[in-house]
């Protein structure tokens, strides 16, 4: 595991250019403290940072062959590597080291780009062809492993962080402006795009080749189904069992100590599981809150019709004592947890929302005092049909099927006219195909809310439009509403959401995280089950449920319902130190500058306010919005405000 730089050479002397490119790799040490390289000629300069996993002593980067015209930095893990050098020194070549990069290296000069879609693992690859004098870079299947780019004519910087570009005095930094409503309704930023002016990210599963100032880019694997109908649940679940405990010991080869993430839930729980079975004494990392607040609290837990799990720490401990799991517990308080946003927002590099990132933030400092390496569960509800919105999606089916589009498109028409009551979002979802169905409407802004937040903006703001070529990709698949939702969030979703927290929040304490769940083999068994066997009106993750009983599991685990990693944020957002906190950055300059000031004060007075006791009260809580904007705002006072002047050039 590590991260990369580089860019083309088209300006400044060799001297400058590497110096360059040393302060680049400077600002992703984090990402690789063990060993650093670099390679520079007069059209390209790269930058390498390393954490030693495979091949201890050997395997530096940037690698090059042995006739030094193919070079070669990655970032990743390759987990069929051993058979590919196999298939590769019969077609005549030789090995000089251990690990996997050198697998890429002659994969390349053998396949071309053709190589990528031969690799298992998790990657980013930067390739420079000094034959063809050109880039070819490369990003896997799942976007588990970032990798972003900038062009200007000539000129392409790029590199594993975006705030590595700082180090280029051509990067000029802006605010996308024009991105800030998708933003707002999906918390991430649904293609290419970054909240950066001009800053993209290499989609996953696809190619990109830059040659003399031309960009071409080009998908390399499609997401396909191919449903297999003749199974039994029983059936699958024991496939399951076996592809899943066989992803689990590919992604255990290292020549350091593994150890796994265990939040107690069922996609943590059966990675820890399986690495036990391998080994004795598997370490397992877990994180919860000390969440104070105990009035509020026993307040909550004192009603019958509103239930809320604030921390898993009792879950994971249960299940490792199960398990004969070593277990290590941290605990994060409401002050930590406050403090630790404007860093959280510097290792993320592009805005992100997410409360769990921060608990993932700490578990990955717990984990990185004793391992290099952990597992966890990420992939496991897209793949299997784990979250909510698939049930969602089930009910709106039916709602699709017995009410023409008509009707439903006029009812959403009115609904949004109408002032809030119980239903509206509801019609207003269902107005139009499961593109519109799609949004995650508790979790993020409505899009008749978009103008009211954001300064200037007059609208109409239609987020179904951003996801609906997605919707198309499935629906020409022929797939039903629920699974074209799963692959919609595989391709989206996944990515730019729970891969980025997943990969940055780890990697800011130089720990490498493998995800057993985003494997080849597993995504091929699990494009190939019924509907049936994923969700249904009582079920989610069905087949996988089953799997773990299989397992032993304890029910409570095999059948626990899918629970977010819920903080305590909503109750914690309604103390002093948060609300005084929030305030000062809702009233800031930043806020004046991109939001409809008063608009977020009163969310937060709203907020402030809520009584848990009734239905009304309850619809105050706006935790997930309060804290949407909040996070954009320390972003940017990161990377634009007062704080962004130590990024500026050294060289």
């Amino acid at each position: 595991m590590c991260g990369f730089v580089g860019f083309t050479t088209v300006d400044y002397d060799a001297e400058a250019n590497l110096a360059i490119v040393r302060d680049m790799a400077d600002r992703i040490k984090h990402r690789g403290p063990d060993d650093d390289g670099y390679y520079v000629n007069d059209r390209i300069a790269m930058g390498f940072r390393r954490l030693s996993i495979i091949d201890l002593e050997g395997s530096k980067q940037p690698m090059r062959n042995a006739q030094e015209d193919v070079t070669v930095t990655f970032n990743g893990e390759i987990y069929n590597f051993r058979e590919l050098r196999d298939e590769l020194r019969a077609a005549g070549y030789e090995f000089v080291t251990n690990g996997d990069t050198e697998v890429v290296v002659h994969g390349y000069e053998e396949w071309g780009v053709g190589v990528f879609e031969r690799l298992r693992g998790m990657f980013a690859i930067a390739i420079w062809d000094d034959v063809r004098k050109q880039l070819v870079c490369a990003r896997d299947i799942f976007g588990i492993k970032p990798l972003y780019y900038t062009q200007d004519g000539d000129r392409l910087i790029y590199g594993s962080e975006i705030k590595a570009f700082y180090a280029h005095p051509k990067f000029t930094p802006a605010v996308n402006r024009a991105m800030l409503p998708q933003y707002l309704c999906f918390e991430y930023l649904n293609d290419s795009q970054t909240m950066f002016a001009g800053v993209h990210k290499l989609l996953p599963g696809h190619f990109m080749v830059f040659k003399d100032g031309q960009m071409h880019i080009e998908c390399f694997f499609h997401i396909t189904y191919k449903i297999d109908e003749p199974k039994t649940l029983d059936e699958w679940a024991d496939i399951v069992n076996e592809v899943f405990d066989e992803s689990v010991t590919a992604h255990e080869i290292a020549d350091v100590e593994i150890g796994s993430f265990l939040s107690g839930g069922i996609d943590s729980s059966l990675a820890a599981y399986c690495m036990g079975q391998h080994a004795p004494d598997v370490k397992t990392f877990s994180v919860g809150y000390d969440i104070g607040c105990e009035e509020k609290l026993a307040e909550i837990a004192a009603l019958d019709d509103f239930d809320i799990k604030l921390d898993e720490l009792a879950d994971s401990r249960a299940f490792a004592q199960w398990a004969h799991l070593p277990n290590w517990e941290t605990q994060v308080s409401a002050e930590e947890f406050l403090d630790i946003v404007p860093v959280e927002q510097y290792h993320m590099d592009e805005p992100l929302g997410a409360p769990s990132a921060i608990p993932l933030y700490f578990v990955s400092r717990l984990a990185s005092e004793q391992v290099k390496v952990v597992q966890s569960g990420e992939g496991a509800d897209e793949l299997f049909g784990g979250y909510w919105i698939y049930h969602d999606q089930f009910e709106f089916a039916k709602y699709f099927k017995a009410v023409p589009h008509p009707v439903r498109a006029a009812a959403g028409a009115i609904a949004e006219k109408l002032p809030p009551f119980h239903g509206r979002h509801f019609a207003m979802r269902g107005a139009g195909g499961p593109e519109r169905s799609y949004q995650r409407a508790v979790m993020n802004y409505m899009w008749d809310e978009v103008p009211l937040v954001l300064r200037g903006y007059d609208g109409p703001c239609k987020p179904w439009k951003w996801c609906k070529p997605h919707f198309d990709e499935a629906a020409a698949q022929g797939l039903d509403v629920i699974t074209q939702t799963q692959y919609v969030d595989m391709v989206s979703y996944m990515p730019f959401d729970i891969c980025l927290k997943a990969d940055k929040m780890s990697m800011a304490h130089s720990l490498e995280l493998r995800v057993p769940f985003l494997d080849k083999r597993v995504l091929d068994v699990a494009l190939q089950l019924p509907t049936s066997c994923r969700v249904d009106g009582e079920h989610s993750k069905y087949a996988l449920r089953v799997a773990a009983a299989k397992l032993g599991f304890q029910k409570k685990v095999a059948n626990m319902p899918k629970q977010p990693v819920i903080t305590p944020l909503t109750v914690w957002l309604q103390t002093d130190l948060y609300y005084e906190r929030i305030k000062e950055a809702f009233t800031s300059p930043a806020a004046h500058e991109f939001f409809n000031v008063d608009y977020l004060v009163k969310m937060l007075d709203d907020h402030r306010s809520a009584d848990f006791t009734t239905i009304a009260g309850r619809n105050k809580l706006k935790m997930m919005r309060i804290w949407n904007i909040y996070c954009f705002l320390c972003w940017h006072e990161v990377f634009f405000g007062d704080s962004a002047k130590k990024l500026a050039p050294r060289t």
